[in-house]
């Protein structure tokens, strides 16, 4: 005689883990500590000869020609904040022009956005071109720019081009 079963799905309703023990099983990974070298980090002494050392620490170089890291302010906000800057005494006014430094500041660069209405000197290694003729412009200065490196020409694969002669070439006599 056949006898009636239910379904395990049925059967398993309000038993918690269904079949799979201890709450902690069947979790997936959770059981053997992670997925592939994952738990056998800086703890667990006796997974230590075993563990990836690529993973921490510092690994890499650092770039000789690395761009320097640029903290900029426009003109706008230079004009918004020099009544505030001259109160603080980190701005000085000398006759028709406000002295600033960027630098001590805590700027690098500064950037033409803006309008100038005030005729400023502005001391700052980096500025923009537009920036350059806008203080200019408004009858100011900025002092203290860095000079730019010429850029080298890479010569990919072209054949060198002989100079022109120099008069002093053409005047040496031949040996004919």
């Amino acid at each position: 005689m056949t006898v009636n079963r239910r379904k395990k799905k049925s059967r398993q309703r309000a038993t918690t883990t269904h079949g799979w023990g201890a709450m902690k099983k069947h979790r997936g990974s959770g059981n053997r500590g992670g997925k592939g070298n994952a738990g056998s980090g800086k703890r667990g002494d006796s997974k230590k000869p075993s563990f990836d050392t690529s993973k921490y620490g510092k690994h890499g170089f650092r770039k000789k020609n690395a761009k320097v890291d640029a903290r900029t302010i426009s003109l706008a906000d230079l004009q918004t904040r020099l009544l505030r800057l001259v109160a603080d005494k980190k701005a000085v006014k000398e006759g028709d022009y406000y002295m600033i430094d960027l630098l001590s500041l805590g700027f690098n660069k500064l950037l033409s956005q803006g309008a100038v209405t005030i005729k400023l000197k502005i001391t700052v290694p980096f500025a923009s071109r537009k920036a350059i003729d806008k203080v200019k412009a408004a009858g100011g200065d900025i002092v203290g720019l860095a000079e730019k490196k010429a850029k080298k020409q890479k010569n990919r694969g072209a054949k060198a081009v002989p100079d022109e002669e120099t008069p002093a070439d053409s005047a040496a006599p031949d040996d004919e």
